[in-house]
Formats: structure tokens, sequence, C-alpha cells
């Protein structure tokens, strides 16, 4: 197997790496050890690498794959088991905080005929305001024909830690108001823009506005149905039954200093999560590991 072609680049503040293996081109960041983007040659990309996204260190990215982990976005709206993991005075920030932390480069390397891009993060403790827990972190980045993103939690001490968390992937699309995603027929999801009502999903999902719903005991297989783009992107998971989807529309892309006035069109995020009576209870010594595989296929 011919050897990657692994590129050190620096955007902005931070450290990057591209990474071609075949025809696939991979573009990750040390901080967060955050995917920013996925694309196969003579392909439209797979992962929407958002043009304004800022760099700074500290700063989330707004792009991607991003891992949120401990919580999962607003940290109030997590179940008390989770809100009950972190004592602290201080605002939480959204979605956790190793998404703006440094991760260390455990290794790039050929397995077979897939290139394994692994990544840790071995101390959360004392790295997170307020949450005292001892849990070591993983993510593993595998290349083959598809993307194969897994995050690891390894509790490594002595008390039981219960976490939500997502890997929030962007997907870009030729126009979301043209997409439809499959899978989600009859499912009970929350609607957070309507005052977080439980409702119940009828036939596929299209866009038409804003949306921001965290759809419940989903399948793990999904689709992303781009009839403009002639592909459906699939996402298969595992050690998950929660799946959040999001799209800001226009008015809401507008407050966003990170992401062109226009860019909401060209995106959607398919989270693949454990959030709300999903999260994760680790025992002392207990792993868990969250997975989501991602190709896509001509209609």
């Amino acid at each position: 197997m011919q050897a990657p072609q692994v590129e050190t680049v620096k955007l902005d503040e931070l450290n990057c790496w591209r990474i071609r293996h075949g025809q696939a081109e991979l573009l990750v960041a040390q901080q967060g050890a955050h995917i920013l983007s996925y694309q196969v040659a003579g392909e439209q990309p797979l992962i929407w690498l958002n043009k304004q996204a800022t760099f700074k260190k500290g700063k989330p990215i707004r792009t991607g794959i991003p891992v949120c982990w401990p919580w999962f976005g607003n940290f109030e709206r997590n179940p008390d088991s989770v809100q009950a993991m972190r004592q602290s005075v201080e605002p939480a920030k959204a979605h956790g905080e190793v998404r703006a932390l440094d991760w260390q480069l455990l290794g790039i390397s050929n397995e077979g005929e897939s290139l394994l891009v692994e990544f840790v993060l071995p101390e959360t403790e004392g790295q997170i305001a307020g949450w005292a827990h001892d849990v070591a972190l993983k993510l593993s980045i595998r290349l083959d024909t598809q993307l194969h993103v897994s995050l690891t939690s390894h509790n490594k001490g002595q008390e039981d830690v219960t976490l939500s968390q997502a890997l929030h992937s962007y997907f870009a699309v030729s126009d979301v108001r043209q997409v439809s995603i499959e899978g989600l027929d009859g499912l009970r999801y929350i609607d957070t823009l309507q005052n977080w009502t439980e409702c119940v999903q009828s036939a596929d999902l299209h866009f038409v506005g804003e949306t921001d719903r965290i759809y419940l005991n989903t399948p793990n297989h999904l689709s992303v149905v781009d009839p403009d783009w002639n592909r459906r992107i699939i996402i298969n998971t595992k050690g998950s039954r929660s799946t959040v989807i999001w799209n800001p529309w226009i008015e809401r892309a507008k407050n966003f200093s990170d992401m062109a006035d226009d860019d909401w069109q060209g995106m959607v995020c398919v989270e693949t999560a454990n959030v709300m009576g999903d999260v994760v209870t680790l025992g002392p010594d207990a792993s868990h590991t969250l997975t989501v595989s991602i190709g896509s296929a001509p209609l």
C-alpha cells in the first residue's frame, strides 16, 4: 500500500494536517482533533468546509466535525445526571470544552488498505472547568472507501461518570432546500425551536426554515438525498440512539460572524449523538465508543 501523503499546514493560529490516502483528502486540526473537511477526488465534498471559519486558539471552529463532550449543547438543557458531573459557579460553555483543547496526534499509519489517524486527550481532569473526572478520550479516523470516525471515552476514575456527546457533522450539500433526509419517518423528535415540544416525524425530512431537532431512538442508518448533486450521503452509526439535525437558515446565519450570510444553503448538520435520555454512564474502567461512518452513492 502506498504511504499516505501528509502535509503539515498552519491555518491562522492552528496546527493542522492535510492527509491524502488513495483518492481521499482529509484536513484535520490539532485543536479539538477536529476534522475540517473530507473529499474524494472528482466528487463534491462530503464534509463541509466553512470558508469563513476562524482558526483561533481556544475558540471552537464552526465547520467539519466538532467533538462535543462531555455535554452537548446548552449545559442547562442536559439531564440532571450530566449536570451533576460539573461543580462550578462559572457559566458552562456550550457543547463541552474538548473541541477547544489541543489533542495529541498518536500516529498516522497504514492498516491493510485503510489509513488510521489517532488522537488522544489523555487527561480531561483539570482541563474542563468544574469537571473533576479522569476520563481519557481517543478519536480514531479511518480512511478506506469511506470515512469512519470513532470517539472512545474510558473512565479511569473510581466513580461513575455520566456524559452526553456528539460528533457534530456538517455535511456539504448543493442546496439544503432541495435535499431530504431518509430514515426518520415515524420517529419521535424534540423541536427545540417550538419550546422543546415532542413531535412525530411524518415521511422524509425536507427543509423549509430554521431547523433544530433532536431525534430519539434513531436507527443506525440515515441518508441525505441530494438530487442536484445526484448523490446520497450514507450515514451509519454505532453507540448512538439520538440524532441532532440542524440548519440555521437565513436570519440565524446572519448572527454568526464566522459564517457567510448565505452559507446556510450549502450545509446541513446530521449529528451522531448521545443526548437527552440517551446519555452514557461509565463505571470505573468502563469504555464507550461512538462511531459514524460516512460515504456516498449515486442516486
